[in-house]
């Protein structure tokens, strides 16, 4: 097992397929990543070399948000909208669908209130 950030990949894998496991990547980041290092598309994890996941780990820690640096970033940014008192921020305190979805028929269980008595 090759390790990322606390992320197992399975060798058999493709490199890839197997960078999106990792949370905040996804697969157009995992291609963006192996493009800018000049990774084959068809490499395997198996094939990586040390130089090559020491390179994917810097590239990683060094200029993207991963991890729970990523769910720090989010949240921050929900409570900035919650604080605001800006429309998105009123139903996210709610627990209610944020973007426009309907609520009358969908998502009920997105429809829950937080009883506060």
């Amino acid at each position: 097992m090759v390790t990322i950030l606390r992320k197992n990949l399975k060798k058999t894998k493709l490199l890839r397929q197997e960078l999106t496991q990792i949370e905040g990547v996804g697969l157009w980041r995992a291609n963006q990543i192996c493009d800018y290092l000049g990774l084959n598309p068809r490499l395997r994890v198996q094939q990586l070399g040390r130089s090559q996941l020491d390179s994917i780990l810097s590239l990683l820690q060094n200029h993207f948000y991963t991890g729970p640096d990523l769910k720090k970033l989010v949240y921050q940014d929900v409570q900035r909208l919650i604080q605001l008192g800006s429309y998105r921020g009123v139903r996210h305190r709610k627990r209610l669908p944020v973007r426009g979805q309907r609520t009358h028929t969908n998502s009920k269980t997105a429809r829950k209130f937080l009883r506060i008595f």
